[in-house]
């Protein structure tokens, strides 16, 4: 990988900048602001972190079930910020197509190296590896031109994949919001799904909510499952 990389060692001296960036296995590179819900640095302290800038990659050594030996993650933020020392910041030159790099840093091909030449440490949740044998990382590259169209190819499954999943999230919020309205509108109310809120005992009410019940808990499961489809 050092061939067509190199680690960022640039600091935010001067503090030109003030946003904080993390990098998460789940969310990729965003604000520390955003996945934390407020900055947990300070000016005191920022001055010695890393700038990131956009289309940086970031490799932080936390690992996780979903990231064994810590997520690398590209700056698609299209801002700079900076980042703990901990991370390892690095870029790449025009030898390397960035998004199938980034492609490339999703899968688990290069987990092999990583356990072989690297290794928890002293702390159980963080992966260490020098950055020397980082760089010595071997990374399967062919010719820039494939390695573009198998980016725009990856790239175009990934939003296939992020419209039917938000299709997917906007069909079961209307299921339940009309469940829950149908609750009220058959009297049920709030109490059909919360039974410590239920009003108090009555036969008839009873019974009608039951029936009710039944019809939209199996009106629910047959839309789940087409939108699961």
């Amino acid at each position: 990988m050092g061939e067509f990389s190199k680690k960022n060692t640039i600091k935010n001296a001067n503090g030109a900048l003030s946003e904080t960036f993390t990098n998460s296995a789940e969310q990729g590179v965003i604000s520390q602001l955003d996945y934390f819900d407020h900055d947990i640095t300070n000016d005191a302290n920022i001055s010695g972190y890393y700038v990131v800038q956009p289309d940086d990659f970031v490799y932080n050594p936390r690992i996780s079930a979903t990231a064994p030996c810590g997520p690398i993650n590209r700056n698609r933020l299209n801002r700079a910020g900076v980042m703990s020392p901990l991370y390892t910041v690095f870029s790449v030159d025009a030898s390397m197509d960035k998004t199938y790099l980034e492609h490339y840093f999703k899968t688990s091909r290069w987990h092999d190296f990583m356990f072989l030449e690297g290794n928890t440490g002293a702390r159980s949740d963080r992966f260490s590896i020098s950055d020397a044998t980082f760089f010595e990382m071997p990374i399967w590259c062919p010719e820039i031109s494939e390695q573009m169209a198998i980016a725009k190819q990856l790239e175009t499954t990934d939003t296939l994949i992020t419209l039917h999943q938000r299709k997917r999230e906007s069909r079961i919020i209307r299921v339940r919001s009309f469940i829950w309205l149908a609750g009220d509108i058959s009297g049920i109310g709030v109490s059909a799904y919360q039974p410590e809120k239920r009003r108090p005992y009555d036969r008839r009410q009873h019974q009608r909510r039951n029936v009710v019940l039944r019809l939209l808990r199996a009106m629910d499961q047959r839309i789940q499952g087409r939108c699961n489809s």
